[in-house]
């Protein structure tokens, strides 16, 4: 977590990705550093290396005939994270055309009865909120749009808007893998070449830009898309 003056702005960075080398967690931190340089002090949390689990536990489970039911204290302490952060990025690898359980996880125990919903004046109205979903597929691929419709129905009308949040969008990030996917006429996924070398360098350049692209438009209050 880096540290700005006190009436600094502050991004929550999520990160859902087990590994520290992947391109998600790439991609975090070049959008943390974005946010940084536009005046953000940034709350990095990754859930994997502070060791958040997803399931769902006896403390946890809303009480809706109690909607100040006290949490957990690792659940109270991510929810005083959200409240304490301008914007939100979450940047994870795209599952079976959703989020990874870890996330999945951190959105049924956090954005919780009484907290993120069941209030007549929404707590989180205020945030910003980005999706950053990484996907293998190419970007040419029929499959695109569709996985995009299910992330934005989920993300953006089934949670953020639900909770009362006007500000959602999904930035999915295609060809995110360094051998090409795709499917054929007869529905049989295709794994091509890896692409190497300049080719390579330039395709995660794009990646990277397009990526920042959807940072930027966070940052300066607009929703964009790809």
């Amino acid at each position: 977590m880096t540290q700005h003056g006190s009436d600094a702005r502050t991004a929550l960075v999520v990160v859902a990705h087990h590994r520290t080398d992947s391109l998600t967690a790439h991609t975090a931190r070049r959008a943390a550093e974005r946010l940084e340089a536009a005046g953000y002090r940034i709350d990095l949390l990754d859930l994997h290396a502070e060791g958040f689990d997803p399931r769902m536990n006896l403390s946890d489970q809303p009480d809706w005939g109690n909607r100040e039911k006290p949490y957990s204290e690792e659940t109270h302490a991510h929810m005083r994270r959200m409240l304490d952060a301008d914007v939100i990025v979450a940047v994870f690898p795209v599952y079976w055309q959703g989020v990874p359980a870890i996330l999945k996880g951190w959105i049924d125990r956090v954005w919780n009865y009484g907290f993120a919903y069941g209030r007549s004046k929404p707590r989180l109205a205020d945030k910003r909120v980005l999706w950053l979903a990484l996907a293998g597929v190419t970007s040419d691929d029929p499959m695109v749009e569709g996985m995009r419709t299910v992330l934005e129905v989920t993300l953006n009308e089934g949670l953020a808007g639900y909770c009362g949040l006007a500000h959602s969008t999904v930035g999915l990030l295609t060809d995110a893998e360094e051998r090409p996917q795709s499917f054929d006429d007869d529905g049989t996924l295709v794994i091509g070449e890896a692409v190497a070398g300049a080719a390579r360098e330039a395709q995660y350049a794009d990646f990277d830009r397009r990526a920042l692209e959807f940072v930027e438009g966070l940052a300066a209050g607009a929703l964009v898309t790809a």
